[in-house]
């Protein structure tokens, strides 16, 4: 975990005109910049980016955040590897808090893996532009040397020890069999994992090498061989091709998923630049949950056999916790006598990307894929059917494709939905709401009349120096807004935020806390008010001033129906008349009507 003030201090050193502007061309408009939105196609510039706020935010989409957020879904990095991104920038290296007692940090470890494995990655391009078989293999399968280049391939040569001439330490050096560059054998002797083989190196959100693929030039197994997972490769959560492609989804729209490295490679090669591979592994939430953060459609595209029939049902089974109602998963089985390199050499660009359109959405994949293991005709055949549906759909994560799930599988097994509920025991689905009329994105929401807490929370985020001067004894906790200003007023009273963080800190510090779309809609609410230092002051003294009065009025009011019911002590007395001047004093002050 990184520590709360490493990423204040990040924060406070990093500009986020700096981060977004070598991604989207803004231009300067008063104090913001801004430009088209990276994140939905507009022909208008609704994307601000705010230098005094350290905030972005779209008037259109309403996609909004921090420096940090933007690598997220700009880049589809991790929360983690977004603060390295942004550490390196400004020569910062991020701890590791696990403590005095803790194992230590994997900064050491990591550098010298990704060191040599750079290393590692130039070697074999330099072999390959001296070894004219592997030159003529890639030219038979189509590639040219501009994608070679692109992809950074190489070649491993058939040596058994090719790479001490890179590493002269090559029998001392542990880092090379920690990083899967090497192999030790039981007797003691080492040699190279890749041997003539065409290299593909794997790239990280970062464009770091962090490991590899070689794939054997003539025949022989295995076909394909990766490097072994280590400290910084992990082959559930990686994706071959998705650094290069980053620019291509967004442009595409959709992310296709292939098997294999030259299928990737020969897409790009016909122009189809939004494709990635998995590394030998089935496809895991990890992979669709980084996908998702690229795109809303992902397209598998595997061979029509029965092994790519068979990786395809993997897939979507793999995919069905991390479903979401506003994303798409489909599938395309190319024909038996095809994968993906060859279909695209011999059908060209065009009917490919039409195949892709055409993909079967997973829901209909997985009821047809049902319906061809049951025998409908019989009653028996019915319920099987019904049963082994119940443990996809149960795991669908997607509320609204359950229900069509549900709906899709009632009607062929010949029962009501009702009558599935019952018998699976799940809850009757809520009825939906009458839908809106379709448009590509719908207006943001109408900003709702002020309350106290609300413009107590929307100064605070702005303004967290604020915060000192609120009594926590005066907060409620009745409301989300409320209970999310009281924990933000604490934050700073204990001193795990300064007061003089910006509205950038504050977000990220709320990041994955129930406080978050909380504070999120406040301030999207108040991304536009721009107020002068005075005007500010003046705002929160009335909104402090209309919390007070609420606070006194509230116990005035109890205390006035216990006076007209049963009768006061002469303490009690006291305190009343004490709460009559105060809610007189408070009035005069500010108006005192809350929305």
């Amino acid at each position: 975990m990184i520590p709360q003030s490493f990423i204040q201090d990040l924060l406070a050193r990093v500009d986020i005109v700096s981060v977004v502007e070598p991604y989207v061309a803004l231009k300067k408009a008063g104090a913001n910049y801004f430009a088209c939105c990276p994140f939905h196609s507009e022909k208008s510039a609704s994307f601000s980016v705010s230098p005094t706020k350290q905030f972005y935010h779209c008037f259109g989409c309403g996609a909004h955040g921090t420096a940090i957020s933007f690598l997220m879904e700009y880049q589809g990095l991790g929360y983690v590897d977004a603060i390295k991104e942004l550490a390196s920038r400004v020569g910062m290296t991020v701890p590791d808090d696990r403590g005095a007692g803790g194992a230590a940090s994997a900064e050491p470890v990591v550098s010298p893996l990704l060191s040599v494995l750079s290393k590692a990655a130039q070697f074999y391009r330099e072999q390959l532009k001296n070894n004219s078989r592997a030159i003529d293999y890639l030219k038979k399968r189509g590639l040219t040397g501009e994608i070679a280049v692109r992809f950074g391939i190489g070649y491993a040569p058939d040596g058994w020890q090719s790479l001490h001439s890179v590493f002269p330490d090559y029998t001392a050096q542990p880092t090379l069999i920690d990083a899967g560059l090497v192999i030790k054998h039981d007797e003691g002797r080492l040699y190279d994992r890749f041997r003539d083989r065409i290299m593909f190196p794997i790239l990280n959100g970062r464009g770091q090498i962090i490991a590899f693929g070689g794939r054997i030039l003539e025949s022989g197994e295995p076909k394909y061989l990766n490097s072994p997972e280590s400290p910084v490769f992990e082959k559930g959560r990686e994706l071959y091709g998705l650094f290069q492609a980053r620019q291509a989804i967004r442009r595409a729209g959709c992310v296709i998923v292939v098997e294999g490295y030259m299928d990737v490679v020969a897409l790009a090669q016909y122009g189809i630049e939004h494709a990635v591979a998995t590394l030998g592994t089935a496809t895991t939430a990890a992979h669709i949950q980084t996908l998702f953060r690229h795109t809303d459609r992902v397209v598998f595209c595997f061979d029509g056999d029965a092994p790519g029939q068979k990786a395809a049902w993997r897939a979507m089974s793999g995919s069905l916790e991390s479903l979401a109602d506003n994303k798409q998963i489909a599938f395309l089985l190319l024909p038996t006598e095809h994968d993906p390199d060859s279909f695209v050499r011999s059908q060209g660009t065009a009917a490919f990307t039409a195949q892709v359109e055409n993909a079967q959405p997973l829901a209909e994949f997985l009821i047809s894929g049902l319906k061809l293991e049951a025998s409908l005709a019989s009653a028996d055949g019915r319920a099987r059917f019904a049963h082994e549906s119940r443990t996809y759909i149960e795991r669908v994560a997607a509320p609204l494709l359950r229900l069509q799930l549900l709906k899709a599988v009632s009607e062929v097994a010949g029962f009501t939905q009702t009558e599935l509920e019952i018998a699976w025991k799940l809850k009757p689905a809520l009825p939906l709401p009458r839908p809106e009329p379709a448009q590509k994105f719908a207006p943001l929401p109408r900003k709702r009349p002020s309350t106290v807490i609300g413009a107590l929370l929307r100064l605070v985020a702005h303004h967290p120096v604020l915060a000192t001067r609120i009594p926590i004894t005066l907060l409620p906790t009745d409301t989300p807004e409320a209970r999310a200003l009281a924990a933000l007023v604490d934050a700073i009273d204990i001193g795990e935020l300064s007061g003089q963080i910006g509205l950038a800190t504050v977000m990220e510090y709320f990041r994955g806390s129930p406080h978050q779309p909380v504070l999120a809609e406040q301030v999207r609410q108040s991304l536009d008010e721009e107020f002068e230092g005075h005007v500010t002051e003046q705002v929160f003294q009335d909104a402090l001033n209309r919390l007070r009065w609420s606070h006194v009025d509230q116990e005035f009011q109890t205390m006035h129906r216990k006076a007209s019911q049963q009768g006061l002590s002469a303490e009690e007395q006291s305190r009343y008349r004490d709460l009559i001047q105060q809610r007189a004093e408070l009035s005069r002050r500010t108006p005192v009507s809350d929305s």
